[in-house]
């Protein structure tokens, strides 16, 4: 799962981006509104964390461009503006959530993380798709009851189809998962990683579908 993290303050959102990398986010940072705009019109993330008293365009203005041009990616608004009537405003304007700073990290993952499973139609935390069964809070993955181990950007890539079960994702949109700004990209990264995914979970847990992309198949 890719996130931008908006946010100027450099102790925080280092803090923040190094704790959600730990948990298995691919963490991309701005630190002005301007930024935050021309990162948001790429399309690539599933979440954002923003904060409100920003350089150059202030949060609210933010959320209220995105909630405007249609985008219901979910937004968690992370700030010290912490009367009832700035939460309230908040939420109003479209934030799926709203945390005071400052925050425990381990609530911020387990935040992020029911938010998105909300936006996927969820309530629970583990991902199914025929015998997979994957569980992005212990990063455990069992197929047909038996523990599979994988690497962290097999595990990424797997809870990226596995979001989407079904869906064809092209090795882009992939990419777009999995990596972050500053991450070095081999050009056939996402190939190799899946190589590995089909030697561990079987050739037909992962179908390719030629010059389209790849999906989870139901073993």
């Amino acid at each position: 799962m890719r996130i931008l993290l908006i946010e100027d303050d450099a102790m925080i959102g280092k803090a923040v981006r190094h704790g959600l990398g730990q948990a298995g986010f691919a963490v991309d940072w701005v630190t002005d509104g301007r930024d935050a705009e021309l990162s948001l019109a790429n399309g690539v993330y599933d979440l954002a964390i923003l904060d409100l008293g920003l350089p150059k365009k202030d949060g609210m203005a933010i959320l209220a461009t995105l909630r405007g041009l249609g985008n219901s990616m979910p937004v968690l608004i992370a700030s010290a503006r912490d009367t009832v009537r700035d939460r309230i405003a908040g939420l109003e304007a479209g934030a799926d959530d709203y945390v005071l700073k400052p925050f425990d990290l381990d609530e911020l993952v387990a935040r992020l993380r029911a938010l998105l499973r909300r936006h996927a139609g969820s309530g629970s935390p583990l991902l199914r798709f025929g015998a997979l069964v994957l569980d992005p809070v212990s990063k455990s993955v069992t197929n047909n009851g038996e523990s599979v181990e994988l690497s962290a950007k097999e595990f990424a890539v797997l809870e990226a189809l596995m979001q989407r079960p079904g869906a064809v994702l092209s090795r882009e949109k992939l990419e777009e998962s999995v990596y972050g700004w500053g991450d070095e990209v081999g050009s056939n990264a996402i190939e190799v990683h899946l190589h590995h995914l089909r030697k561990k979970l079987g050739t037909a847990a992962i179908k390719n579908v030629r010059g389209v992309g790849y999906r989870v198949t139901e073993s």
